[in-house]
């Protein structure tokens, strides 16, 4: 099941994405399940996350999004998770 995570970041927090980016890209490479992703863009400022998850049910979604470093050091001020069907690409 594809999941799309839409991530926005709180105001002023560009300083702890920047803290927790390594171990967040850690985290997509040893779990695994991350189909795509990438930051949210204002000019060249980092915003925020669009990631998109392949994982058995919406409950693995949000356990993978509660545990991202991003999450647990407190970045986003908002976290969507939709379930996404892939059409072209």
């Amino acid at each position: 099941m594809l999941i799309a995570l839409i991530a926005r970041d709180k105001s002023g927090a560009l300083q702890t994405r920047l803290d927790n980016r390594a171990a967040h890209l850690a985290y997509i490479e040893e779990t695994g399940v991350v189909a795509q992703a990438g930051p949210l863009l204002d000019g060249d400022s980092m915003i925020g996350s669009l990631i998109i998850l392949d994982v058995e049910d919406l409950a693995a979604a949000q356990n993978w999004a509660a545990n991202d470093p991003y999450a647990l050091a407190g970045l986003f001020d908002a976290v969507e998770l939709i379930p996404w069907k892939k059409v072209i690409g």
